[in-house]
């Protein structure tokens, strides 16, 4: 008798004991899928993420809509874009909102009415999938930075200046250039309008898919381009009807000059119009200024096609 009640007295010792150590391992996995959705959630800049407009949860679904233009045919690759995208947004919402009933995340995109371009069912509800392993909002991961002084492309030495400027005026710079697929697809997951663009918003378009984050001066159309600790100036000119179609010799000193003073890295210095002779001098007595013109900028965008 005494036996059996030592043996029953064992076989609870060993339930107990079982029970608590599953528990505390439960917990331990617990805690390490938040620690990881807590570095996770934080591992990418805001500036390089699709510009969300609204976030509502209804019912069962998470709803993300992003300030993207779109073509009027489907693109199915911009559209799994914008799914991982908004698979980040609601990783992020998390921490702050109770997603535990959220069952489906449905995507919504376009300028003026957005349309309904994607929608994934969660693993289990209030449990997101792991993040992708490369982002393709951050060509750094798969082309190289052409920004970077020891970048390949070499513009004082591959690019030509126009020798004869029309005279006449200049046409939207987006009807003269021809950007590949790919870059077409970052650029507008990153919310620029492809077809109505300045020659600078696609090219501050490309800094930040490039990992870098832009920083606006107090004056108009001067930027700090932060990447790995290092700053690039940029400044950009724009174009409008009536302008003189070439780059003013005074706006060339002037930023060789701020750029000087300024204490950063690398300069960039951007515009719709043509670039006068005068910039061969400055690039060739400073290799880390970079004029991206009218008639360099087809070029400069071939140089990192993505198909």
């Amino acid at each position: 008798m005494l036996e059996a009640v030592l043996g029953l007295f064992a076989v609870v010792v060993l339930v107990v004991v079982g029970r608590n150590w599953l528990k505390k391992r439960t917990a331990e996995h617990l805690g390490g899928i938040a620690a990881s959705d807590e570095k996770d959630g934080g591992s990418r800049s805001t500036d390089q993420r699709a510009p969300v407009t609204e976030f509502h949860v209804v019912g069962s679904e998470a709803r993300v809509t992003f300030d993207v233009p779109l073509d009027d045919e489907d693109d199915e690759v911009l559209n799994e874009i914008l799914l991982d995208e908004a698979m980040e947004v609601l990783r992020d919402k998390k921490h702050t909102l109770p997603i535990a009933d959220v069952h489906e995340v449905v995507v919504f995109a376009g300028r003026g009415a957005a349309r309904e371009v994607a929608r994934a069912k969660l693993p289990s509800p209030g449990v997101l999938p792991p993040p992708p392993p490369v982002s393709l909002l951050h060509l750094g991961n798969v082309a190289p930075d052409p920004f970077k002084a020891d970048a390949d492309v070499q513009p004082a030495a591959t690019y030509e200046t126009k020798s004869q400027v029309p005279a006449d005026e200049l046409p939207p710079i987006g009807k003269e250039l021809k950007i590949p697929k790919g870059l077409q697809r970052g650029l507008r997951a990153a919310g620029v309008d492809i077809d109505r663009a300045s020659g600078p918003e696609i090219i501050l378009g490309l800094l930040k898919l490039f990992g870098y984050q832009i920083e606006a001066s107090p004056e108009p159309g001067v930027f700090n381009a932060i990447k790995d600790g290092e700053t690039t100036l940029v400044v950009v000119e724009g174009y409008s009807p009536g302008d003189h179609p070439e780059v003013d010799d005074g706006r060339v000193r002037a930023f060789a000059g701020r750029f000087a003073m300024s204490g950063a890295r690398r300069g960039v210095f951007v515009s719709e119009k043509y670039a006068p002779f005068m910039i061969y001098d400055i690039e060739r007595n400073e290799p880390r200024l970079r004029f991206i013109t009218r008639e360099r900028l087809q070029e400069f965008i071939d140089s990192m096609a993505i198909t």
